[in-house]
């Protein structure tokens, strides 16, 4: 889609990776029951923990505040620029 901005533009998501899956499940919470509260579907919970779809920023930044972390610390790029 024209109006989605993808987190890291240009990077394609090659080296990109998450942490969503293990902030997800060590809150309890089901790849439906997060997709409820972020109001997107189970498929784009699954599409984003597989590393198969980025968020829009604006979801990455949803995501981030539900978790109540650092963005950067949901997603880096596992390129070798990593500081952690």
């Amino acid at each position: 889609m024209k109006g989605k901005q993808s987190l890291f533009p240009g990077n394609e998501g090659q080296s990109l990776r998450n942490k969503l899956k293990i902030f997800r499940v060590t809150r309890d919470l089901t790849q439906e029951q997060l997709a409820d509260k972020l109001a997107v579907s189970r498929q784009t919970i699954n599409a984003i923990e597989s590393n198969k779809y980025l968020p829009s920023l604006g979801l990455a930044f949803k995501i981030a505040k539900l978790f109540k972390v650092k963005i950067e610390d949901l997603f880096f790029d596992e390129g070798g620029d990593n500081e952690n």
